[in-house]
């Protein structure tokens, strides 16, 4: 899936004001709305983090939780909740991997990037349907392996570019050339594609 889960939330479709305020009046059919919308895809990019599916689903309740107990604080005059919702969820996954317990089980469990849950057979098809997701997928598919690699190592991973160099082997300077290319390539793409 690469860096689809970067962009998915703009796919799922807009969650509105109205959401935001169902959430803030504690309507739980809100929540279970928003739950419906966004679990799977929370679901699917933490475990791409951890590569423990019972972690995952740990903390893919954790993150709806916090949602849940911050709503009050969401602004939505300046964004969507959903995007906000994301990086929540992989900022609880960050934080898992980070801690001692998350450096031991991931450095004990290896998931195969065919594998997946079967809940998430399709969802890869689903979102290729989407044009914004197939432009962002072509835009990525345009960079190099090294840049593609410290742009998913930085955002799946959570990595610093010191980090990096140390995971890759490869010397600071050329680990910024990588990511400041591969940012600057992604923007073009993608402004392009906008005009």
């Amino acid at each position: 899936m690469t860096l689809l889960p970067l962009f998915l939330a703009l796919e799922v479709g807009e969650t509105g004001p109205e959401l935001v305020e169902r959430l803030k009046r504690r309507d739980p059919e809100a929540m279970a709305d928003l739950y419906d919308r966004y679990s799977r895809l929370a679901y699917s990019l933490i475990l791409r983090i951890v590569h423990d599916s019972g972690v995952a689903e740990d903390l893919t309740q954790e993150t709806f939780l916090r949602v849940w107990n911050r709503a009050q604080a969401f602004d939505s005059a300046r964004g969507e909740i959903g995007p906000w919702l994301l990086a929540v969820a992989r900022n609880r996954a960050i934080d898992y991997v980070r801690s001692s317990g998350g450096k031991m089980t991931r450095n004990s469990y290896e998931l195969a990037e065919t594998e997946a849950p079967a809940l998430f057979a399709n969802l890869e098809k689903e979102l290729v349907a989407s044009d914004q997701a197939k432009r962002i997928r072509d835009a990525v598919a345009k960079l190099g392996a090294n840049q593609r690699t410290v742009i998913e190592l930085a955002y799946f991973e959570g990595l610093s570019q010191s980090e990096m160099s140390a995971k890759m082997g490869q010397p600071l300077g050329t680990i910024k050339t990588w990511t400041r290319n591969a940012l600057q390539n992604l923007r073009g793409e993608l402004g392009m594609m906008a005009s």
